[in-house]
């Protein structure tokens, strides 16, 4: 029987240590994102919630680079973005959603933006995430992100997608269906 990554939502424990390592080191080159916070603190939330480690190393093994960037006001938990330079390398080439996926007649891509951050158990970030994001740093010089739309302009069609350029941060609008080679998206995930 084959296991797919749908199968499996659990890391072994060589994963596992892995990847906090990886976070631990990428959380101390990066205390600017995430003042005031320990990585005891995190690791805590991390040891209480196992499958959200899952959803790290799958945003981790798209190249994302997720890092803390604050804890969520309201209930305490910590929050993770997508933090790599650039839109992460293992989620472009995508539509927006899966109704855009459907609606392309030829040259469809694998998959879309919303579909892939469902599987992967994060969401994408909106436009005021992508927003706090640009502020601990330049991201997206050279691609661009799509980010969360809202439902008025998806239901005629289009998708809000973002990007960092001349020293200001731009949202611009596409088709759904549409997609590029320098166009990926940034996820956020709670622990």
């Amino acid at each position: 029987m084959n296991n797919t990554n749908e199968d499996i939502k659990e890391l072994s424990p060589e994963q596992r240590a892995e990847l906090l390592t990886t976070l631990k080191t990428r959380f101390e080159k990066n205390m600017r994102r995430h003042p005031g916070l320990a990585w005891a603190e995190v690791q805590a939330r991390l040891d209480a919630n196992p499958a959200k480690l899952w959803s790290l190393n799958e945003m981790e093994r798209t190249g994302g680079e997720p890092d803390v960037v604050g804890l969520d006001r309201q209930t305490g938990e910590a929050v993770f973005y997508d933090c790599s330079a650039e839109s992460p390398v293992g989620r472009r080439n995508v539509c927006y959603d899966h109704e855009g996926l459907e609606s392309r007649k030829e040259h469809k891509p694998e998959n879309s933006a919303v579909g892939m951050a469902e599987a992967m158990g994060i969401e994408l970030l909106t436009e005021e995430q992508y927003r706090a994001l640009q502020k601990l740093g330049n991201f997206d010089a050279k691609t661009s992100s799509w980010v969360k739309t809202p439902a008025d302009i998806r239901k005629l069609g289009g998708a809000l997608f973002a990007d960092y350029r001349y020293g200001n941060v731009f949202v611009y609008h596409n088709s759904a269906p549409s997609y590029y080679g320098a166009r990926g998206f940034r996820g956020s995930l709670k622990v």
